[in-house]
């Protein structure tokens, strides 16, 4: 069965990611999108790239206004800053409709972890309890249950899906853990500010949001629910010049110590079998072979994300490597495959060609 789907805030990177997805989707119907900035323009007009599209003539940007999405709509996905996104998702829950929201607003379990992290009161923590994180590898069957979906960010999903298994598996040890992480310029969303322009991000690599990073803290709350103890890491994101994009590298100290080749062989069998148990049957996940590495080339434009693993004897540690694209499998993409399972289509539905 068809749903009418709205978009709220769809003139960003991701809300357009959203709105390319779902012109394309064989079930969901775009309904609406709003954006107070291009509201009376059509989708067309706003992004040439769908001028072509019939609904993309038709379908024009609205005010975003509560009453008019419940009367129209029956799935609404927030494209919206954290803070923002909470005065749409209270009322629109209420009505009793699915919200998937992209912002960090309904990510984390604990109001105090939020304001600590994002500076300010949680604005709706009566809706914490009741939300679902929205990575399907992990949460698939809540996913499909609930009503109200925090959809996870862009680093957090390039750790967490590489590092939850072995966490699980008790193969690697909820200490020491170490992320790098490397985004393209989209990851700031679209808004001018100096530290984005072109000149300023061009021929040039910077790290940024040291030593904590807002994603940290639904990063470490995840790590935390898998270890089964808290977990605290060291994360470091950097701005490369790509316009998408993310490549994350972990650092990791197995539970079993190694220094030959033999003991790291048996290590290398574990953690083999483990990645396959989890991500054999995901439809969006890679676990590459042989000498083959994570490349962002090879997962911007999809929702996929490539994970690829070495041991290293010398030190002693776990080298995790993980790609993917930050618009898709890192925000609009990741929101799709929710929509998908809680709407009761294929999970790939609008997602692959």
């Amino acid at each position: 069965m068809s749903k009418r789907v709205a978009i709220v805030g769809a003139s960003g990177y991701s809300g357009e990611e959203l709105v390319r997805l779902l012109l394309q989707h064989p079930y969901a119907e775009l309904v609406a999108v709003t954006s107070r900035q291009s509201a009376g323009q059509t989708v067309g007009q706003v992004f040439p790239r769908f001028a072509s599209h019939p609904k993309a003539r038709a379908l024009r940007f609205t005010e975003p206004n509560v009453a008019a999405l419940v009367e129209t709509a029956d799935v609404i996905l927030l494209a919206l800053p954290h803070g923002v996104a909470a005065e749409y998702a209270v009322p629109l829950v209420e009505a009793g409709k699915v919200v998937i929201d992209l912002s960090a607003d309904f990510r984390l379990r604990s109001a105090a972890v939020y304001q600590e992290f994002y500076g300010h009161p949680h604005p709706a923590p009566g809706l914490l309890a009741t939300a679902v994180y929205g990575m399907p590898e992990v949460y698939r069957e809540a996913i499909r249950n609930t009503r109200l979906v925090a959809s996870p960010g862009c680093y957090p999903t390039s750790i967490l899906l590489p590092l939850l298994p072995l966490l699980r598996a008790g193969l690697v040890r909820p200490t020491g853990i170490i992320a790098d992480s490397l985004s393209g310029v989209t990851g700031a969303g679209r808004k001018a500010e100096v530290d984005y322009l072109f000149c300023e991000c061009n021929e040039s690599l910077r790290a940024y949001g040291v030593p904590k990073h807002r994603h940290l803290s639904e990063i470490e709350e995840q790590l935390g629910l898998a270890a089964g103890i808290p977990v605290t890491i060291q994360f470091t994101p950097h701005l490369v010049p790509v316009n998408r994009g993310i490549h994350t590298t972990l650092y990791l100290a197995p539970t079993t110590a190694f220094t030959t080749a033999a003991e790291a062989a048996v290590i290398g069998e574990r953690i083999a079998a483990c990645y396959a148990e989890a991500y054999a049957d995901e439809p969006f996940v890679r676990v590459l072979e042989g000498k083959a590495l994570p490349d962002t080339k090879n997962v911007v434009g999809t929702n996929h994300l490539e994970l690829a693993w070495r041991l290293d004897p010398r030190t002693g540690r776990l080298i995790v490597l993980s790609a993917q694209d930050n618009l898709l499998k890192g925000a609009s993409g990741q929101a799709v495959q929710s929509l998908n399972l809680i709407c009761g289509y294929p999970e790939t539905a609008g997602l692959v060609p």
